[in-house]
């Protein structure tokens, strides 16, 4: 292997090791943000203590966040009476126009906060890796867990019941 090739390989595995470059972790607090909706109002984060969370962050030209999305509203149909709440953060700063989020919105019928991260600060913050990326915040703020890449019915089930309050 050339030696360049050495060199970016050995770097890449660090960064992908690097528990600071992988998604927030399980166990540590959530991140504080604000960020406006597509209706023009703004949400805050710890606004939402004392609720099952679940952040969804996403785009419209992501396949496997289109496939999500009907799972992700089926559960807040299923438990928005026991308090769950579902914030949709889409990547604004990587889509074509706030027209698409809309359309996807619409496509959708998304009950919940569509929310735009419109420089891209909070996927930064949360140093995500790719999208979908799911977070799962018990009602303390403590992220109770982490789904990177497309949820499954059998993953959201279980993530769900990290935060969700037993019945």
């Amino acid at each position: 292997m050339p030696r360049d090739r050495r060199w970016l390989a050995l770097g890449l595995a660090v960064v992908l090791a690097s528990p600071h470059v992988a998604a927030q972790a399980p166990g540590s607090p959530e991140l504080e943000f604000i960020l406006r909706t597509l209706d023009g109002d703004s949400v805050r984060l710890s606004a939402q203590r004392g609720h099952p969370v679940v952040v969804n962050f996403w785009g419209t030209w992501c396949p496997p966040c289109r496939d999500e999305i009907p799972l992700l509203v089926a559960e807040y149909a299923t438990h928005k009476d026991s308090g769950l709440v579902i914030l949709a953060v889409d990547g604004r700063d990587q889509e074509t126009s706030t027209k698409a989020v809309r359309e996807f919105a619409a496509e959708f019928h998304i009950p919940f906060p569509v929310l735009l991260d419109e420089k891209g600060n909070v996927r930064k913050r949360y140093k995500l890796r790719g999208l979908p990326t799911t977070v799962f915040i018990g009602a303390d703020g403590v992220i109770r867990a982490v789904n990177i890449g497309p949820l499954s019915e059998t993953s959201l089930q279980l993530h769900l019941a990290e935060i969700l309050p037993a019945r």
